[in-house]
């Protein structure tokens, strides 16, 4: 059925009959039922929408605001109006040379913005609503020109700049509509705005790539790329608008499809806040101006089959500039929002259609038996949330205008400007750190969160994506063949002898580590090495949403806590007085943490042991400080090195394939991120370990595309020190208390993910390492004998694998570890973080106190 959304025949008289019985009964539709009542008219059109109000008038009762219609006073601040992209039905967009001839620059500047602000907050308005082309510079030179003229790296970053200054200046909150935005756009936004959109518009790949489509010629308007986008916002908690516009030239199948897609990404995040039905209105000088408007019994339907497949708490909105004096017919189809409307600017999008008066919506709302309410740009659901959706450097905006029982716009808020600026007392001493030891048994009474259905997305989703990935295939490679490949010259293995080996058991798996062991020691010899160093987890807070994670806690979970800086020296001064080289040095991604609190701790150790070395901040983490600081990963790697840090651990790096990583996490950075901060460290000159957690959801194919990637990097960079092999921690794992991931490797899994690194990464990464704190003494002899050379450090004080389950203990002593080698039979040898030679007094430290602390340090004094 490929029906014309504007022409065609037709559903039977039968298939509408049953649609809408299945739509009145509460059945779950399907995407040919929803084209068919998409097409839905007259007596059955009148049918359809009162459905779908009793669905909605049922959520807004359990919301708490039963006939309650809503929309946000808001101005209009069209940024720019240049755009990489040519939509064939845009007025907004322009040409460098026509706001020149207009007397405008390519950007409004900061004085325009904020007089349009200023004016709006003077008449009450609370949102102001961001607009702009996609991505100027990138067509415009003159864009570019702008941008480096005022001393901005590229459009997003004068979005957060006019952002900040919006906020303190005049006390509106921006929501912000830049176009297509990543996931490292999203860290970089989300501290300035409490809401972000982008209209998916629709899903229909062909209106896009054939000529003369509406898309066609416009990078940004790709479904897949924006259904990216909506899932990023997702994966970073940022409440998210978005919604289709009908009447393009999408056939009842393609609109219903788009809406599916919509309630996909709703379901998996939970961060849609509200999804707008546009009817298309044709516009004069545009290609599209004979294109026939969308009627508006199109766009009554519309809305009803949005209002049924969304379900009660969906929030919809239609534009009432667009429908004339059709509101009623709107409230009758399931709308619940008007979305924004200005008593100030125009909508520079439809610059035709002016927005109705307040006071008439309010007539139009209550003729239809709703009370028009006030609310913020970020819906009152997400208000009432608060973290990790809402940035603490809203809080105090948001407060100043915000019902806090209803999360509704407070009629009697006085909108000012408040400063923008990170949160006081971030490093005050809180919590437990005897984590080491035991996990707390009181304030935890079951295996996981009480929020665990809700803050990492929607499992069934997650278990239908995770599906392929748990049971590994077989493959019918000659083993044999690619074990003499192996052992005559591991770099000439092809990726289907790869992966061969990588499945291999049994004698041949015997066979590959034996070959993984004899390159081993034509590489680095029989020494085993080991470092004496200390980790320093200086907060266990996160809100990320990494599913494989029992690390993270919230706030008020028992076994939340947060060390002080003279805390974070205190303990390294403890390790450096037991022997240690080295401090590893990471920790949750606090909401409260401020970009420059990093450079704050490397600065703090470097300070109290000066000979130190500083092992510190995953790329997550360096993204996070990044984005916090408005600065680029290099400038914020730069600070960091003047601070104090030397090396970074390669950790963050899980799988890296997104296939995989949106599985396990929620909302941590792309693969293309983990890579580009590496890269970017070494650059310049700041060297990192790489890692690799499997055992969960993946398969051989994605172990062997991680080490292919680490080892190009390696071949380009040379700034890796070592791989380290992490199996996967099953036992408080949400995403295997789930039901989703596996339990981990096996001894299989292990020998030969730790057999192929050693002949993958050849002759490129020299150094394997194993894991003690996850494989325990006989498993990681067993690496010894496999491949491995390495067996990392003493610890002194582990708790992110001990929270997750693991069994092998918190810290290693000088002697185990040497006890471990030599149950491989072989001998041991401290090192340095480089791999260096250990300085004979920090050897004979080391050795009087076999590297093991006194006494562990508690969080608060007394």
């Amino acid at each position: 059925m490929t029906t014309s959304a504007t022409s065609g025949t037709g559903p039977t008289e039968n298939s509408m009959r049953r649609a809408l019985k299945r739509a009145r009964d509460g059945v779950a539709l399907d995407v040919t039922e929803a084209a068919v009542l998409l097409q839905a008219r007259g007596a059955d059109l009148e049918d359809l929408a009162a459905s779908a109000a009793r669905v909605r008038d049922a959520g807004l009762e359990a919301a708490g605001r039963p006939h309650v219609i809503t929309y946000s006073k808001s101005v209009f601040v069209p940024l720019t109006r240049l755009c990489r992209d040519k939509c064939h039905y845009c007025t907004f967009v322009t040409v460098p040379g026509k706001l020149r001839r207009a007397g405008h620059g390519m950007f409004l500047s900061p004085d325009e913005v904020l007089d349009i602000a200023r004016k709006g907050a003077a008449l009450g308005c609370k949102e102001a609503l961001i607009t702009l082309g996609d991505k100027p510079e990138d067509r415009w030179p003159e864009a570019r020109e702008w941008l480096d003229a005022h001393g901005y790296d590229d459009t997003i970053a004068y979005v957060r700049a006019i952002s900040i200054r919006i906020l303190e200046e005049t006390g509106l909150l921006p929501h912000l509509n830049p176009g297509v935005m990543s996931w490292t756009d999203f860290q970089r936004l989300k501290p300035v705005a409490p809401s972000m959109g982008m209209m998916l518009e629709t899903t229909a790949t062909r209106l896009w790539l054939e000529p003369g489509g509406p898309h066609y010629g416009s990078p940004d308007k790709e479904p897949a790329v924006r259904l990216r986008v909506l899932e990023d916002a997702g994966r970073s908690s940022v409440p998210f608008t978005s919604g289709i516009l009908i009447g393009i030239g999408e056939t009842y199948e393609e609109r219903a499809e788009s809406l599916f897609a919509l309630r996909k990404v709703a379901r998996a995040y939970h961060g849609v806040q509200e999804l707008i039905i546009q009817n298309f209105r044709a516009k004069p000088d545009t290609a599209m101006r004979a294109a026939p408007d969308a009627e508006l019994d199109e766009l009554v339907a519309t809305v009803a089959v949005a209002r049924h497949l969304m379900g009660p708490s969906a929030c919809l909105q239609a534009p009432p500039n667009l429908v004339e004096d059709a509101h009623e017919r709107l409230i009758g189809a399931g709308i619940d929002d008007w979305g924004g409307v200005s008593p100030l600017t125009i909508d520079h999008v439809n610059p035709e259609r002016p927005w109705p008066e307040i006071e008439r919506l309010a007539e139009r709302s209550r003729a239809a038996g709703f009370e028009l309410r006030e609310r913020l740009c970020v819906y009152p659901e997400f208000v009432r949330r608060g973290e990790p959706w809402l940035d603490p450097r809203l809080l105090p905006h948001l407060r100043a205008l915000a019902d806090p029982e209803t999360g509704l716009a407070r009629p009697d808020a006085v909108v000012e400007g408040h400063p923008w600026q990170e949160p006081d007392e971030v490093f005050q001493p809180s919590g437990r750190t005897d984590l080491h030891r035991s996990i707390d048994t009181e304030g935890r009474t079951g295996d996981r969160r009480d929020d665990f259905d809700e803050v990492y997305g929607d499992w069934e989703a997650l278990r239908e994506a995770a599906a392929p990935g748990m049971a590994p295939e077989r493959i019918d490679t000659d083993v044999r063949e690619a074990l003499r490949t192996a052992a005559d010259d591991p770099t000439r293995l092809t990726d289907d002898q790869a992966l061969a080996l990588l499945h291999a058991d049994g004698p041949a798996l015997d066979a590959l580590c034996a070959v993984a062991d004899d390159v081993r020691r034509s590489v680095v010899g029989d020494e085993v090495t080991y470092i004496v160093t200390r980790n320093i987890n200086f907060t266990n807070v996160c809100y990320t949403g990494c599913r494989f994670c029992a690390f993270a806690q919230r706030r008020t979970d028992a076994d939340a806590y947060t060390l002080s800086l003279d805390q974070v020296a205190d303990r390294a001064q403890q390790a450096w007085e037991v022997g240690a080289v080295e401090v590893c040095m990471q920790g949750g991604i606090h909401p409260d943490l401020p970009g420059t609190a990093y450079f704050d701790i490397a600065r703090a150790v470097k300070e109290r042991v000066p000979g130190m070395h500083v092992h510190a901040f995953s790329p997550m983490e360096v993204v996070n400080g990044a984005t916090r600081t408005g600065l680029s990963i290099r400038e914020w790697l730069t600070a960091a090195k003047e601070a104090g840090l030397d090396t970074i651990p390669g950790t963050a790096a899980e799988i890296l394939d997104d296939e995989v990583r949106w599985v396990l996490t929620k909302g941590k950075l792309p693969a293309a991120t983990w890579i580009e901060v590496v890269t970017t460290a070494h650059e310049l000159g700041i060297r990192s370990s790489s890692t690799m957690m499997y055992g969960h959801v993946d398969q051989p194919r994605h172990w062997l595309g991680h080490l292919r990637t680490l080892a190009r990097i390696q071949q380009r960079t040379g700034g890796f020190t070592e791989f380290v092999t992490l199996p996967f921690v099953h036992t408080n794992a949400p995403v295997y208390l789930a039901g989703i991931a596996r339990p981990g490797p096996t001894m299989r899994d292990n020998r030969a993910v730790t057999a192929m690194a050693r002949l993958l990464l050849h002759p490129h990464i020299p150094h394997i390492q194993t894991s003690w704190v996850k494989l325990g003494a006989e498993g990681a002899a067993e690496m010894l004998r496999s491949g491995a050379d390495d067996l990392g450090g003493t610890l002194m004080e582990e708790t992110i694998s001990r929270m997750a389950g693991s069994s092998y203990g918190s810290y290693k002593s000088v002697r185990d570890l040497v006890a471990v080698a030599e149950a491989a039979g072989r001998p041991a040898r401290p090192r340095t973080t480089l791999y260096g030679e250990v300085p004979e007094e920090r050897r004979r430290t080391a050795a009087a106190s076999d590297g093991h602390l006194p006494e562990l340090l508690p969080v608060l004094e007394g």
